[in-house]
């Protein structure tokens, strides 16, 4: 199948005529519009500095549903001991910059660039995007950061500077979301990491079929609070 070219009219390809590594489109913008046209077909952005805006939709999809999540034995003594505190919306740009900055295995450099970092902060600002930030004491040690619409979370991206932050910050937010009757967590493509959590692969078409659903219940929109 072909990859599709974007231009300045605002809409994208179905997303079942992506490539089979999930790449349906190129080129486009970053507006609120767009993006949040995509999150709403089940489409993200995902490129390198030296790329242009690239879109897919992967098949299988990574995604956890609420209930699903998995608190291993070792994270228990971490929420029990309240060794670290949570807040809601309070540093979005620091934790979208860490992210930025975080290490990842097997890659050079970030995908998150100038325009993506600059384009998620006009999202927040208009609130449908959020982050979690993880506290011990008053250090900022972990984060992690995403987009809401309707009752889907996707997610973006985490990081963390001490043993288990980003995984308390997760469950932190999975149990937020499930307070507020959240259907799923979008979290893209597969990670060790993310199954560990509860996470599972499912059919691209089941992923589009679950969204279309969520989509219908009103978006928790603004600055969101604990």
């Amino acid at each position: 199948m072909p990859v599709y070219g974007l231009n300045d009219e605002l809409l994208f390809p179905p997303p079942y005529l992506a490539e089979p590594d999930g790449i349906l489109a190129i080129g486009g913008d970053l507006s609120p519009q767009r993006l949040i046209l995509a999150y709403s077909m089940g489409i993200f952005p995902w490129f390198s500095e030296e790329d242009p805006i690239l879109w897919w939709s992967p098949d299988p999809r990574m995604v956890l549903y609420p209930s699903d999540l998995i608190i291993s034995r070792s994270m228990r003594p971490v929420f029990n001991q309240q060794r670290f505190s949570f807040s809601l919306d309070t540093r979005f740009e620091e934790v979208i910059a860490a992210c930025r900055k975080a290490p990842r295995k097997g890659q050079r450099g970030t995908w998150i660039t100038d325009e993506m970092l600059e384009a998620y902060c006009v999202l927040h600002e208009l609130g449908f995007a959020h982050s979690v930030e993880v506290w011990e004491e008053e250090n900022l040690v972990a984060g992690l950061y995403g987009v809401s619409l309707g009752s889907a979370f996707f997610g973006e991206s985490m990081f963390t500077r001490v043993s288990n932050g980003s995984k308390a910050g997760f469950i932190f937010l999975v149990k937020e979301l499930e307070k507020r009757k959240f259907d799923l967590i979008d979290c893209q493509v597969y990670t060790s990491h993310l199954e560990s959590l509860g996470a599972s692969e499912i059919p691209r078409k089941k992923f589009l079929k679950d969204l279309e659903s969520s989509l219908k219940k009103p978006t928790w929109r603004g600055k969101w609070q604990v």
